[in-house]
């Protein structure tokens, strides 16, 4: 297992250079040139080949490119252009955020998703079936950005059951231990924090929760109906067993591999659809500040979330294959 795990490691060294490399020719070659953007149209020459000099734009792209990687791998990104504030404490401020949102959305997803599949497979062919994929269906299809709008309208402003945007209130304070608000309200007993974060965190986690879900339904289904005609299947049921011991013991867990696969690829994805919900809610993580950096050209900026969002990705892949190996010894050796 030890000589697994660290196959998995060297195999992603060249996934995530292959990402910081395309964060930086897509900063280059399609933002705003950052010079123009805060110096303004009435600067003189000298003035903006100062300002080049000092950002380090003057030097040849490997240059660039040379000191980018230098940043990264010593977690200096520099300063903000606009905020003069250094980049990377305020992202690793905004980033348990970010997590919080993806992991409640990813409950959200995997509970759904799990139990509707299983659902679907069990009663394959009858019209709970049918309605499922159907609905399935309609959540694949539907932009997180167009739901987490209906959704503020709807539960936000026409019943004004949940809060439209925010963390938590202003006026409210909840001691930060870990940065997770809900798990920070627990640990020094706020349990009006806990709720107040709770009911602020429902609508965005759900729009992300949801699309994926749907998604991870299809999935299970498909997984499960492939299991269930197996041998060992049959012969479990006629052993008298129970319906719920033959179909979550012996059927989910041989379906488990690739509903895993799914999970962990989803968490990628709900990471990014998180950018444009965050945006959306006002949620204080790390897309919010990216789509920030992204309007003012702000490199530091982007090019620091988009690393960090991009190793935190790799990451949780990586937890994932190794997940593989515990379930299924022969990936060990693949």
């Amino acid at each position: 297992m030890l000589k697994f795990i660290i196959r998995r490691l060297l195999q992603s060294i060249p996934v995530l250079f292959g990402i910081l490399t395309i964060v930086f020719v897509v900063m280059r070659l399609f933002a705003q040139d950052p010079v123009a953007m805060l110096i303004g149209e009435a600067a003189t020459a000298p003035a903006i080949a100062e300002l080049r000099a000092h950002l380090g734009l003057d030097q040849p792209v490997l240059v660039q490119y040379w000191i980018f990687l230098r940043q990264v791998f010593t977690g200096d990104f520099g300063v903000s252009l606009h905020t003069r504030l250094p980049v990377l404490p305020e992202i690793l401020k905004r980033l348990p955020a970010t997590f919080e949102l993806g992991l409640f959305a990813l409950i959200i997803s995997t509970f759904i998703g799990i139990s509707v599949g299983i659902i679907s497979a069990v009663f394959q062919n009858t019209i709970l079936d049918r309605l499922i994929v159907f609905l399935g269906l309609i959540g694949a299809s539907l932009p997180v950005f167009w739901m987490a709008l209906m959704f503020i309208q709807f539960f936000g402003v026409t019943l004004g059951w949940l809060p439209i945007s925010g963390r938590i209130p202003v006026a409210m304070d909840i001691q930060h231990i870990t940065g997770f608000l809900m798990l920070d309200s627990l640990l020094t007993g706020n349990i009006e924090g806990f709720f107040t974060a709770l009911r602020h965190i429902i609508m965005p986690a759900l729009c992300l929760g949801i699309v994926s879900a749907a998604g991870l339904a299809r999935l299970t289904r498909s997984t499960m109906l492939e299991v269930v005609r197996q041998d060992y299947i049959r012969t479990a049921r006629s052993k008298g067993l129970k319906e719920t011991k033959v179909v979550l013991k012996h059927a989910f867990k041989n379906a488990s591999i690739p509903i895993v696969t799914s999970i962990g690829m989803q968490l990628g994805g709900i990471v990014g659809g998180a950018v444009l919900t965050e945006t959306i809610f006002s949620w204080p993580g790390v897309g919010t500040y990216m789509v920030i950096g992204i309007n003012q050209s702000d490199y530091a900026v982007v090019q620091a979330a988009a690393v960090v969002l991009a190793i935190s990705f790799v990451l949780v892949n990586m937890l994932v294959d190794i997940l593989y190996g515990y379930l299924d010894p022969k990936i060990r050796h693949s």
